[in-house]
């Protein structure tokens, strides 16, 4: 067809046909595809947000084994809950399905409207749109970064996808044109997705010649899908020196909690402080927590980025004598092990290991 001929709202209604036959054809064989169990669409969907699904594959295995239903995840002990969730980032997301969980447990029930699913702690307006047409058979649109570059390219939108109002425009568009078959609702939303994971990608050309809507796709149709789609720039992260301390004790290390709230809020970290500090400075430290250097074993450094801040960090493993404060817990190797430190300390972690196991 002649795009001259071709309006938003056509390319979006002759959207559904060939893209749920592209989809039931091509796409990935993912575990969360194959249930409608309301919880496990739940546990893939917050394990997705902001993370790749290779990585999220083998947690959400484990994460099914161990709390098999709902109401295992709502009575399960908040360490062990951590420590299955140690290296997927975001922890946030891990305590927000928990308290969901215990909501849930004790209506007995998920709730089975968009508007309850947005209710619970941690769940957005795409997880609530996903959860509900995936679990449910509701027609609500589930738009994320995937789905609106496809919205942006296939309709040649130059409107920011960074800005609300774009979002909600793609949403209310793609609702009006999901299929009315509770079937094809299921997966509607998964197979935009999947278009925009495997096809209509993100850096780098889509891959056009391999699209259910090539036919009919504005952006290749006028030769504009690799500019699109429009977004304002990120802000730049900004740069935190830390010093980290491997304090080696008796065949232990030392730990410690991080605040309630904040950054990584509740987990274990190695005890470290801000800035860069040379060995002279670093010992000062080392005897304001009441403890003694005695052997400096090592110097370290590493970098981990978050999604607004980079951490640059220099480290000391060395032995020291003395109890340190109150707020310091000693861990041998398998203390160290059971309890969840994030992986901004996986360069550390890893040391902490092997340090210990020389030590047995």
């Amino acid at each position: 067809m002649d795009e001259k001929n071709l309006t938003t709202e056509q390319v979006l209604s002759r959207l559904p046909g060939p893209l749920l036959a592209w989809y039931r054809a091509s796409a990935r064989d993912l575990p969360w595809r194959h249930t409608a169990d309301p919880y496990r669409i739940w546990v893939s969907e917050i394990m997705l947000q902001q993370t790749r699904v290779a990585a999220v594959l083998g947690y959400y295995a484990r994460f099914l084994e161990a709390f098999p239903t709902v109401e295992d995840l709502a009575a399960a002990p908040e360490d062990r809950l951590m420590k299955l969730w140690e290296g997927l980032g975001y922890y946030s997301r891990a305590r927000n399905l928990q308290k969901s969980a215990r909501i849930v447990a004790e209506r007995g029930a998920f709730p089975d409207t968009y508007q309850g699913l947005l209710a619970l702690p941690g769940v957005g307006e795409y997880t609530a749109g996903a959860i509900a047409s995936a679990a449910f058979g509701l027609r609500e649109a589930a738009v994320d970064g995937n789905v609106l570059r496809c919205a942006a390219r296939l309709t040649d939108c130059r409107d920011d996808v960074a800005a609300p109002g774009t979002k909600r425009a793609v949403r209310e568009r793609l609702r009006a044109v999901m299929p009315e078959a509770e079937a094809d609702v299921r997966i509607f939303n998964q197979a935009v997705m999947e278009l925009g994971a495997t096809v209509c990608v993100p850096n780098g050309p889509p891959k056009c010649e391999a699209c259910p809507a090539g036919d009919f796709c504005l952006g290749r149709l006028r030769g504009t899908a690799e500019s699109l789609p429009v977004k304002t720039a990120k802000k730049a992260r900004r740069t935190e020196e830390k010093t980290v301390f491997l304090l080696l004790r008796k065949g232990a290390v030392a730990l410690r909690r991080r605040p309630d709230s904040g950054l990584l809020a509740g987990l274990w970290e190695f005890p470290n402080v801000e800035g860069t500090l040379d060995e002279a400075a670093a010992a000062e430290t080392v005897r304001a927590w009441g403890l003694e250097p005695r052997a400096w074993r090592k110097k370290l450094t590493a970098k981990h980025i978050f999604t607004h801040v980079e951490w640059h960090m220099t480290g000391y493993a060395l032995e020291a004598a003395g109890e340190g404060p109150g707020e310091f817990t000693w861990a041998d190797g398998a203390g160290l092990t059971s309890r969840a430190v994030p992986s901004a300390f996986a360069r550390y972690y890893q040391e902490a290991r092997r340090l210990l196991e020389e030590e047995r």
